[in-house]
């Protein structure tokens, strides 16, 4: 991909993220006053996670979407306020995002343990 496009690509990807975390954020916020208002306890929430292959899924793809559109966001950030360009800035910005998704996945790791 060409330098002119990357700019571009980088906008397109926030709004495209920022789509499916909305209906990420949706979903668990629904799932969470459903299981509470149902009198769950959260170690039950997790025996249920254990049985199902989609609440994985789900939160591997939240993972996945939150960790894209948080690095592009500080590396926005980060040019914008710190005059952090070039590419360090996109290293560094491209190893939070790593860390990120690598934290994110150890964690949607722990509900099917």
């Amino acid at each position: 991909m060409s330098a002119s496009r990357v700019p571009a690509f980088l906008w397109v990807a926030q709004r495209v993220t920022a789509a499916f975390l909305a209906l990420f954020v949706l979903a668990h916020i629904v799932t969470i006053v459903y299981a509470v208002r149902g009198g769950l306890s959260a170690s039950e929430i997790l025996a249920r996670t254990h049985a199902n292959l989609a609440w994985p899924l789900f939160y591997a793809l939240f993972v996945f979407a939150a960790s894209i559109h948080g690095a592009i966001g500080l590396r926005t950030v980060a040019h914008e306020w710190l005059r952090w360009r070039g590419w360090t800035a996109d290293l560094a910005m491209a190893l939070i995002g790593l860390a990120l998704l690598v934290l994110g996945m150890r964690a949607v790791v722990a509900i099917v343990a």
